[in-house]
């Protein structure tokens, strides 16, 4: 098979890969339909994140299944199925407590790599949740942003406790941020400030239930947050990115006893003891237990409630996934669909 491998910062390559085979009896082998890119795939290209290369990429996937192991029950060969970026095996007690991407068990999609032809799925019972039927091609797109950065962002949302009555702000303009603005909006958010600079994105995020944008950053732009909250801050708060700076101005742009729901995934993050304290900021995060969410939400893109695959505004072939990276890392792509 053909799969994407990263062999060095900024140095991707497609090339023949071993096509994956039943290793344990719970395993499933997925041939992909479609596969992607996410901004966690942009830390180790861009050499924040050391790697062990070559390394195969990717961990966002859907396809039909091909082959099963002996004890795989509930999913069959033939159906369309959605996995998360961990594989569980969701009857642990930490997954039954609704938190599959610490089952005691799990796998990471991401060292098996999924921008591939054919991928491997462990534990597939646990991970895979087949559709109703095979899909049209027009929700497709849709069902792979539910394999992680759909799920993500409504982790985040949840991890926020956004809902009725509530004003929200989402740090980061990102897929992940701008779906956490369509869970926003599906949980029933009165306000929803989406903070970006780009206007495709800007667009998109009103598109998707933001009522408000603010483009500033830092310092500024948690002093717009409070200027459109009475002084007080938004009762949730979505961080989306991952950075220091993300991180500190999502605390401060929440009011006392509001929630902050962090997804991005920190790199050089740093909380201040003595702030958090006087604070009264409520921290809840991580990522994202995508398999909590799954049948909800194949569930509304199947009865086409939403419709989050807008967020792919770039799709190539899996052959052009250095193109795919580059395109993301300059920020001329949202996110990259890339279709084996």
């Amino acid at each position: 098979m053909r799969g994407a491998v990263l062999y060095a910062p900024g140095d991707i390559r497609v090339e023949h890969r071993p096509d994956p085979a039943i290793i344990e009896p719970t395993d499933a082998i997925i041939r992909l339909s479609a596969t992607c890119i996410c901004g966690s795939d942009l830390w180790p290209y861009r050499g924040v994140e050391k790697h062990d290369g070559p390394a195969p990429m990717g961990h966002e996937y859907v396809g039909v299944v091909e082959e099963v192991g002996g004890q795989v029950a509930t999913i069959k060969p033939g159906q369309f199925v959605v996995g998360s970026f961990f594989a569980s095996d969701n009857t642990c007690e930490i997954c039954r407590s609704g938190y599959q991407s610490s089952c005691v068990h799990r796998v990471p999609m991401g060292a098996i790599g999924t921008q591939a032809q054919l991928a491997r799925v462990p534990l597939a019972d646990g991970t895979l949740v087949a559709t109703p039927e095979p899909p049209r091609a027009d929700l497709v797109p849709s069902l792979l942003a539910a394999s992680d950065v759909l799920g993500t962002g409504w982790f985040g949302a949840v991890a926020a406790a956004v809902g009725p009555g509530k004003t929200v702000a989402v740090v980061g303009d990102g897929a992940v941020g701008l779906c956490a603005v369509l869970a926003a909006k599906r949980l029933g958010a009165e306000r929803i400030i989406a903070m970006s600079r780009h206007a495709p994105r800007q667009e998109l995020a009103r598109e998707f239930g933001a009522t408000d944008i603010v483009t500033e950053r830092g310092d500024e732009g948690v002093t717009a947050i409070k200027d459109m909250t009475g002084g007080l801050g938004a009762h949730s708060v979505i961080e989306a990115v991952g950075t220091q700076e993300s991180m500190t101005q999502a605390i401060r742009s929440t009011r006392p006893g509001g929630h902050v729901g962090y997804v991005g995934v920190a790199h050089g993050v740093e909380l201040p003891g003595d702030e958090l304290f006087f604070s009264h900021v409520h921290l809840h995060g991580g990522p994202a237990p995508v398999r909590q969410y799954l049948p909800e939400l194949i569930g509304l893109i199947w009865n086409r409630d939403i419709d989050p695959g807008r967020v792919f505004d770039l799709t190539l072939p899996l052959d052009q996934s250095a193109e795919g990276y580059k395109a993301m890392d300059e920020r001329r792509a949202i996110k990259v669909l890339l279709s084996p």
